[in-house]
């Protein structure tokens, strides 16, 4: 069964730090691509950081890029989020998703085969 579950959201001051968790099991960890999205209400879902399982090399949209970091540890078959120095605007709904297309490199959701369910991070100023 595919499945991908993420854990780690809360609510943090502007300025502090959150690791989000995704559990990966089934035909999802031998994915291609593995990232993380978001989504405040009222917006579009937005790609965050995306990372090529099979090389390691990573893409990040240019609002988190030097304060989040995207990793995946293969012993654990869990995928990570590390996000520091958050603002407010950094609020929303985080999706872990999974994908073999090229597309998934550049973030784009539709190329995205698998999705969790996700995880509310709040950020107080």
């Amino acid at each position: 069964q595919v499945q991908l579950v993420e854990s780690g959201g809360g609510s943090v001051q502007a300025g502090g730090s959150l690791r989000l968790s995704c559990a990966a099991s089934g035909a999802t960890y031998s994915s291609t691509y593995m990232a993380w999205f978001r989504q405040a209400p009222g917006k579009e879902r937005e790609g965050v950081a995306v990372i090529y399982t099979r090389g390691g090399h990573t893409n990040y949209v240019d609002s988190v890029k030097g304060r989040f970091t995207i990793s995946r540890d293969v012993a654990k078959n869990t995928l990570y989020l590390q996000m520091n120095s958050l603002k407010p605007e950094d609020t929303a709904m985080y999706y872990c998703a999974a994908g073999d297309s090229y597309y998934c490199y550049i973030l784009q959701a539709t190329y995205f085969g698998y999705w969790g369910q996700g995880t509310q991070v709040t950020v107080s100023s």
